[in-house]
């Protein structure tokens, strides 16, 4: 079930002007919640980016690894080992 947050927001000098500058007929926007909306996807994409990134850069340094660094584990050794570092 999908939630609904009302959030009340108040912004002047500079930050209120940029907003209104964004807004309606002169802006790229209908509305402050459609900006405000955008504005939130597109820190989540960022977030989200760089998740990615943090990952695909340590799966590079495991491939890069040398064979003989690399030590059989089973799944219950794995399990363990994340539970010892407070993984759920």
């Amino acid at each position: 079930m999908r939630r609904t947050t009302t959030l009340t927001v108040r912004l002047g000098g500079a930050l209120g002007d940029f907003v209104a500058a964004n807004v309606g007929e002169t802006g790229s926007y209908e509305n402050v919640s459609e900006y405000i909306r955008d504005l939130i996807r597109r820190d989540k994409e960022r977030s989200e980016r760089e998740a990615f990134e943090r990952l695909k850069a340590e799966l590079e340094r495991g491939f890069a690894a040398p064979d003989d660094t690399y030590h059989p584990l089973s799944a219950s050794d794995v399990i363990a080992r994340n539970r010892a570092r407070g993984a759920p």
